[in-house]
């Protein structure tokens, strides 16, 4: 009898539990992947193809003339092989370029950071290009020399973005409570959070050169915690259907992984038709990247896209 009372009573706190996970699985939402939604930042898409196409010939001239993308390049001596890729192809498709390198090579042209330490390359690269060129450019594209960008489609997608509010975009990561942007896939500040950056650099406090923790964060989450200070925020770039632009991946990683997990729909399931930026190239496949991108075409098709972003003359 007492064997039957604990085996019931033993029965009903399994079958308490149980109900309890799921009624709290039932509240979890997920997202892209195994993404979940409880954060602060925000989800930004480009502009619907549909809505650029009303707008008229001379709207679409001054947008296209409008958005003038400054981009950092940071590297360092053992770069070499990256340096010269990036600077050979996609870099010459911003409206500036420049390389900002962790000492003087002869090889190069490129800023002198004096500093092999990559979050203070990070933060005199900023506060240098904010010195500079506050007045030139409303964005500001940092990427690493293993990255791959298609400017074109970063115009795209900050076609109607306001530069004078604080964005801070990218493919979002997060790590305990810091949500940030991963470096890998590069990072896009407007003018406004680059202001703000560049006055919180100067409070230790707030923004200290070197972190006072037993272990070292990585320059892109040091980054996130000092524009965090200042309220601006990391956002997650995606399309208008949702899939996400600024990769942390190369294309062929990409779609190995969709091969095994959207094996029917691999080349939709790898990569968003928007996609911003590659990461992790080797130096020969950011070539074969350029030639994909901006040289090989299908004969037959024809393309009417409603804007053109043209590359600086030469």
């Amino acid at each position: 009898m007492i064997s039957e009372s604990s085996s019931f009573m033993k029965g009903v706190v399994l079958g308490g539990v149980f109900c309890m996970l799921v009624t709290l699985l039932g509240h979890i939402k997920v997202g892209h992947g195994t993404k979940a939604h409880h954060h602060e930042h925000h989800h930004i898409q480009a502009p619907n193809k549909e809505d650029v196409l009303n707008l008229s010939e001379d709207e679409r001239v001054e947008l296209s003339k409008s958005i003038r993308v400054y981009c950092i390049i940071l590297v360092k001596p053992k770069d070499l092989g990256h340096w010269a890729a990036a600077k050979e192809t996609w870099s010459k498709h911003c409206d500036k370029a420049d390389f900002y390198s962790s000492e003087n090579v002869k090889v190069f042209d490129s800023v002198p950071l004096n500093t092999n330490d990559m979050w203070v390359m990070m933060r005199k690269a900023y506060k240098l290009t904010y010195e500079r060129y506050k007045d030139e450019f409303s964005w500001f594209f940092l990427a690493y020399p293993t990255t791959f960008a298609i400017i074109e489609n970063l115009k795209y997608f900050l076609l109607k973005k306001d530069s004078s509010q604080p964005f801070y975009i990218g493919h979002t990561m997060k790590s305990g409570d810091l949500e940030y942007v991963d470096g890998q896939g590069g990072i896009v500040l407007s003018i406004e959070s680059l202001r703000r950056l560049s006055q919180v650099l100067g409070d230790p406090d707030k923004c200290p050169e070197r972190g006072g923790m037993i272990w070292k964060l990585a320059e892109d989450k040091q980054l996130a915690i000092c524009l965090k200070y200042t309220g601006v925020f990391a956002e997650n770039a995606e399309d208008s259907e949702g899939k996400d632009v600024f990769n942390t991946k190369s294309v062929g990683a990409l779609i190995k992984e969709a091969m095994s997990t959207h094996p029917q729909q691999v080349v939709d399931g790898c990569c968003s038709d928007m996609a911003i930026t590659f990461s992790g190239l080797s130096p020969n496949h950011m070539h074969v990247m350029m030639y994909g991108v901006y040289r090989l075409r299908p004969y037959g098709h024809t393309y009417t896209d409603a804007l053109v972003f043209l590359p600086p003359a030469g």
